[in-house]
């Protein structure tokens, strides 16, 4: 075995096994041929997935919504194969390149509901492409692959290469790029084919931290600067150092706005805690915490005004929260994340006719965090709301869990011994019967 076998075998991607082998080799028959059945189950692996890759491209078998998963995780091996065939940078480069250019055969042929075949374009296969690029020497050839092979994205997941291109590239060569997609957009006489490239360009300055070209591109392309686009370019801004600019970005938005105002927030906490002024970062984090009252906007908050307000904060705001008319299930969620476990309940049983069962993200949790720290009574009033709304929007596809919330209500009102002013199990069970009594497929499966 000479050195061009030993190469030979790098470049088909097996150089630990390789090294290990061919000392064997040398001594041992049994060796030599299991290096020469190595390098042949090499190949044919290789020879699979350019197989499958020019199969894809060719396509037009359309894949249902229920196959879909099945087919990601067939794309998922031939990348794998591609992987475990392909050592050298440029080759796996190119191959990978390759398999993004089946995207019209295969989302332009699939129904991607869930999203399984789109995710394997934008995760795995630009995890791989990465993986080659970063070798890749060639960077101008590198550069030009990712740019031609963006000419054409008519299904959205090839510019996930140029959104990682600060992976595999370094800022001279990003620049060229730019340049180079500039260009495009200059000559583009298609509006929406314009903003595609300068959408481009935005990414790659982002990257860079080129704020200065993030902000004249995002102007270029949609002129006079929405909220939006003033939250983008205060948050580049910040992100390149540039804390003041940023601020000025923010300060153009109107004070009463409300999109974006948790975003732009965000972004003035840290622009405040680099300017160094702690009046202001703690203006802005008791907006965030009494916007929406959570264990992390508290922490958030405390960290901003010190540690040793806490019991003054949590006693003042469970004061505020009671006294509020209005139901605000985040604030009951809140009462429990801080152990108040008494206020929160007294919080919901006076607002129960504010209860709404189709809220059940966050009623359902709140009924079994109440179940589980053995609160009967109130625990039975939100699973009461929730079979309510089920039952009231009559969806047969939701009864089993009507089913199950109506079997809790069964147990818990075995322990409850004061139903204060709410209707007891008995009479609560007897109205649910004459209200709901036609809805035969729900008391079949209760039953």
């Amino acid at each position: 075995m000479g050195n061009h076998r030993k190469q030979k075998l790098k470049d088909l991607g097996t150089d630990a096994l390789a090294e290990a082998l061919l000392e064997l080799a040398h001594r041992d028959e049994a060796a030599h041929h299991l290096v020469e059945r190595l390098m042949t189950t090499t190949k044919e692996t290789l020879k699979r997935a350019k197989s499958k890759l020019s199969g894809l491209k060719r396509s037009r078998k359309f894949i249902p919504w229920r196959e879909s998963s099945k087919f990601a995780q067939e794309l998922e091996a031939l990348l794998q194969d591609i992987k475990a065939g392909v050592n050298d940078s440029r080759t796996g480069a190119e191959m990978v390149a390759s398999f993004f250019e089946t995207d019209h055969g295969t989302l332009a042929q699939c129904d991607d509901s869930s999203g399984h075949v789109g995710d394997v374009y934008r995760f795995t296969a630009k995890d791989l492409f990465v993986e080659y690029a970063a070798r890749c020497e060639n960077k101008d050839w590198l550069g030009e692959l990712v740019l031609n092979l963006n000419r054409k994205d008519d299904y959205g997941v090839r510019d996930t290469l140029i959104d990682c291109a600060r992976d595999y590239l370094p800022e001279p060569h990003i620049r060229i790029m730019i340049a180079r997609l500039k260009e495009l957009a200059d000559t583009e006489t298609e509006e929406y084919q314009k903003r595609r490239w300068l959408l481009r360009i935005e990414s790659l300055a982002r990257q860079i931290k080129d704020a200065p070209l993030f902000e004249k591109t995002r102007l270029a392309t949609w002129g006079k600067p929405s909220t939006a686009a003033c939250v983008d370019i205060a948050r580049v801004y910040l992100e390149s150092g540039d804390a003041e600019t940023a601020l000025s970005w923010l300060d153009l938005v109107p004070v009463d706005e409300t999109f974006q105002a948790h975003e732009r927030d965000l972004l003035l906490l840290q622009i405040y805690d680099l300017l160094g002024n702690r009046e202001k970062q703690a203006e802005v984090a008791w907006r965030i915490f009494r916007r929406l009252r959570c264990g992390d906007s508290l922490h958030a908050l405390l960290t901003v005004i010190g540690q040793d307000k806490k019991e003054r904060v949590i006693t003042d705001e469970i004061q505020a929260i009671l006294s509020e008319k209005s139901l605000t299930l985040s604030n009951a969620t809140f009462l429990l994340e801080i152990g108040r476990l008494d206020e929160g309940e007294m919080y919901l049983l006076d607002r129960t006719d504010q209860l709404n069962g189709d809220f059940y993200g966050t009623l359902l949790p709140l009924a079994e965090m109440f179940e589980t720290k053995e609160r009967a009574l109130t625990s039975s009033i939100l699973y009461r709301a929730l079979l309510n709304s089920i039952l009231r929007r009559a969806q047969s596809k939701a009864y089993p869990h009507g089913v199950r919330y109506l079997k809790k209500l069964d147990k818990l009102a075995q322990s409850i011994v004061d139903w204060r002013n709410f209707q007891d199990h008995d009479n609560y069970s007897k109205h649910l019967r004459e209200k709901h009594g036609r809805k035969t497929s729900f008391w079949s499966r209760y039953r």
